[in-house]
């Protein structure tokens, strides 16, 4: 008999089952990783980096974690907090208007 690859409680396919406070760990570190890879210009960035102080705040305040990591997160959000509004207000890049082929009328039938 070949014993299972994976554990029973878990799918094979890339999917995980976890419990929540694991979860959200996990999709805080890929939140980092991604924010550490993005260009330091780039249109997610800003939002990557306010989704991770979120998912810090939740995690600080998470009945599984010990009092400890709770101060620990607390401080990091602190830090991410002070790191983007340091890093100033996101550029907004506007959209550049589209040549059109015909001019616009100035009233409508």
């Amino acid at each position: 008999m070949i014993p299972p690859t994976c554990p029973t409680d878990a799918c094979c396919d890339e999917e995980y089952v976890l419990p929540s406070v694991d979860a959200l760990m996990a999709g805080t570190l890929a939140l980092m990783t991604g924010y550490a890879q993005a260009p330091a210009d780039g249109a997610h960035r800003p939002l990557m980096g306010r989704k991770l102080v979120s998912n810090l705040f939740f995690l600080a305040q998470h009945p599984q974690v010990s009092p400890a990591m709770r101060c620990m997160l607390g401080n990091l959000r602190t830090r991410w907090l002070q790191a983007l509004e340091a890093d100033g207000p996101p550029v907004r890049r506007e959209p550049t208007p589209a040549a059109s082929l015909h001019e616009a009328h100035g009233t409508l039938q």
